[in-house]
């Protein structure tokens, strides 16, 4: 049995909405490049490269007016219907857009679908973690919403509870909207405030819908938060719920836009504290599903200095291989993206804000301070949230 099932082509590169966006296709070919330079995409990685699935998998979580609209922009973009967010600034139409945002759809479904039946240990698409995607229309980059597919899919089987982790920059919006009345899925996100950074959601009181209150958690925090304030506000609520919440598995979206080089948000992460996180929740699938781990990219706009590198830590995590930050990044991997890019890369894994990978941080049980913007923020969530599942407020 293979470690991990990863979703990787060539081809993917395609997802390419055009010269100046943000959403360069190059942090995929970088991501790529870098794991085959640690090994990572040896034998004992399963790598797929998806086939366009039938509408019918798409349906399930999209309406069926909004693929044929992307149908209908996949062969003329000229003629892409705003109505369906398509042809905008932030989603341009391109063509053959519907089949290569299938695929990656479709990738997800096949990594979940390895995961659940025991084919794989993990399984990771880092060209996914498309959150943004609403059932009816594109949004925020994102043209079909794979993490919806994937555990839209998995529900399909039977699975009784999964748990979606979302530590993007932005709000999980899509996810939670597909989900937000069915009490079988937990979808957490810890964000950026919606009060200034897109998509403006994602906040302590949304809890889910009427069957399903509790299910949604939004950990909103201010701008500016570095690694010690954003580590303490996860360790302080996300594995408090897992661990409540039971998953059979658990769906991750690891997008690296909380990096303090990131251009289009306000965090101040580095790759280590990343990485700890990615390692938190790889922890927590063997403590509570068995292993069932389902890992996708997401957003992350610095394509060489940040995203080739936490997405490679996480598949190296997915694949029992975990590389210290301290490792340098190897020769071929540096000479060729300063070949291609005029740019000097990281010369090493970590950006230097860890020891040994280690990062200091408050744990909750250390006590609560007011004063602290960080603090107030994870006390809204734990007072709207904690209640629902059977949690003390002050010392789970």
């Amino acid at each position: 049995m293979a470690q991990a099932r990863i979703v990787w082509d060539d081809s993917f590169t395609g997802y390419d909405f055009g010269v100046g966006h943000p959403m360069n296709p190059i942090r995929l070919d970088l991501t790529a490049r870098l794991c085959r330079s640690f090994g990572l995409f040896d034998d004992e990685a399963e790598i797929i490269a998806p086939d366009t699935p039938d509408d019918a998998l798409l349906t399930r979580v999209h309406t069926p007016e909004y693929i044929d609209a992307v149908r209908r922009a996949s062969k003329d973009p000229d003629h892409a219907d705003a109505r369906f967010g398509l042809g905008t600034e932030d989603d341009p139409a391109f063509r053959g857009i519907h089949d290569i945002s299938a695929r990656i759809a479709e990738g997800s479904r096949a990594v979940a679908e390895g995961v659940w039946r025991g084919e794989v240990g993990h399984g990771v698409n880092f060209t996914g973690g498309l959150h943004h995607a609403m059932p009816g229309a594109a949004s925020g980059f994102c043209i079909y919403n794979d993490a919806g597919v994937a555990i839209d899919w998995l529900l399909e089987q039977g699975v009784e509870r999964i748990a979606y982790v979302d530590v993007d920059a932005h709000h999980g919006d899509g996810v939670e909207r597909m989900f937000w009345n069915d009490p079988r899925v937990l979808t957490f996100s810890i964000h950026e405030t919606g009060t200034v950074l897109f998509p403006g959601t994602g906040f302590p009181g949304d809890l889910g819908g009427p069957d399903a209150q509790g299910s949604a958690i939004n950990l909103a925090l201010p701008p500016g938060v570095g690694d010690a304030g954003w580590l303490r506000a996860f360790h302080a609520v996300a594995p408090a719920v897992l661990r409540a919440f039971r998953p059979q598995v658990l769906v991750t979206q690891h997008g690296a836009d909380s990096h303090f080089r990131d251009p289009l948000a306000h965090l101040s992460v580095s790759v280590d504290a990343q990485r700890i996180v990615a390692e938190t929740l790889h922890d927590l699938s063997h403590e509570l599903c068995d292993g069932r781990w389902v890992a996708l990219g997401g957003g992350g706009y610095e394509v060489v200095q940040v995203v080739p590198r936490t997405w490679t830590h996480l598949t190296a995590i997915a694949m029992h291989r975990p590389i210290p930050v301290e490792t340098e990044v190897p020769a071929g991997w540096l000479d060729d993206v300063a070949e291609r890019l005029g740019e000097e890369p990281p010369p090493v894994m970590g950006d230097g804000t860890s020891e040994r990978g280690r990062i200091w941080w408050r744990s909750w049980e250390v006590g609560y301070d007011p004063e602290n913007p960080v603090d107030r923020a994870v006390m809204r969530t734990r007072e709207s949230v904690f209640p629902h599942h059977g949690l003390d407020l002050w010392f789970d």
